[in-house]
């Protein structure tokens, strides 16, 4: 017996599908774009800057070459000059050095002793001698102002005076009705003090001895400092109501109430 199987129908009626390669869809061939060349931009060249030439200067009438300036030296500084006379030593000095300048009003003179007459200051101590006046007669000392107080006539300034002056100032102040023809003499019993300062061992104050010098004064402040110059010193001295500095060798005199500057050696 012989069966015979049946094909199964197609749900999607495959038996019917024609296979092949299928039409594609129809796309049309894109044409290339055109592209247009641009021009190329054009610069202008800008113009070049003006630049105007300034005019020359004019000097004077016509321009031309300048003519050298003239200077006129300076006038060299007025020193004013000492009533004791000029310095041995050459330049001015003033604190010590040549040329400096201060504003105190000073002179510049190293004078020898016999034109410095000694004038009396505070420190001083005094025999003041009347003739026949047992009361007037005794030691004064000028005080700080540089007066003595005596006996009738009171005080007496005696600040820069010599002793032959005020010992006619006392002559005249007790002729006033204190005594008919007094006779005065004044001596100085003890000088005030000589001052040393800079490049020595022991600065300071010191009494004055008679004769004494700028070598004899370092001596008392115990010599020279390790440092000290050795050949000069400068000194301050008042005279007439003014300051006087100079710079001086070691072997001059001193005086009392002098100041003496030890100056500091370079090398």
């Amino acid at each position: 017996m012989r069966v015979q199987m049946a094909a199964a129908p197609s749900p999607y009626g495959i038996d019917n599908v024609v296979y092949g390669s299928p039409a594609g869809p129809g796309y049309a061939t894109m044409a290339a774009p055109s592209y247009a060349m641009a021009p190329a931009p054009t610069y202008a060249t800008p113009p070049a800057p003006a630049y105007a030439t300034p005019a020359a200067p004019s000097y004077g009438a016509t321009y031309g070459a300048m003519a050298a300036p003239t200077y006129a030296p300076a006038a060299a500084p007025a020193y004013a000059t000492s009533p004791y006379g000029t310095s041995p030593y050459g330049a001015a000095m003033v604190g010590g050095y040549p040329g400096a300048m201060m504003a105190q009003p000073v002179a510049y003179a190293p004078l020898p002793a016999m034109q410095w007459p000694y004038t009396l200051d505070s420190g001083d101590r005094l025999r003041i001698v009347v003739f026949g006046q047992d009361g007037l007669t005794n030691s004064y000392v000028l005080d700080a102002s540089g007066q003595i107080d005596m006996p009738l006539i009171g005080i007496v300034p005696a600040r820069g005076l010599t002793t032959d002056q005020l010992s006619a100032r006392i002559a005249d102040m007790l002729r006033q009705g204190f005594v008919r023809e007094p006779h005065v003499a004044v001596e100085v019993e003890a000088y005030r003090p000589f001052f040393i300062l800079g490049e020595v061992t022991q600065p300071g104050q010191y009494p004055y001895s008679p004769n004494m010098t700028v070598e004899t004064a370092i001596a008392i402040a115990g010599g020279f400092g390790p440092r000290g110059y050795r050949k000069a010193v400068t000194i301050s001295r008042n005279y007439g109501g003014q300051v006087y500095r100079f710079q001086t060798p070691i072997t001059a005199p001193v005086r009392p109430g002098d100041t003496i500057q030890v100056q500091e050696r370079w090398f």
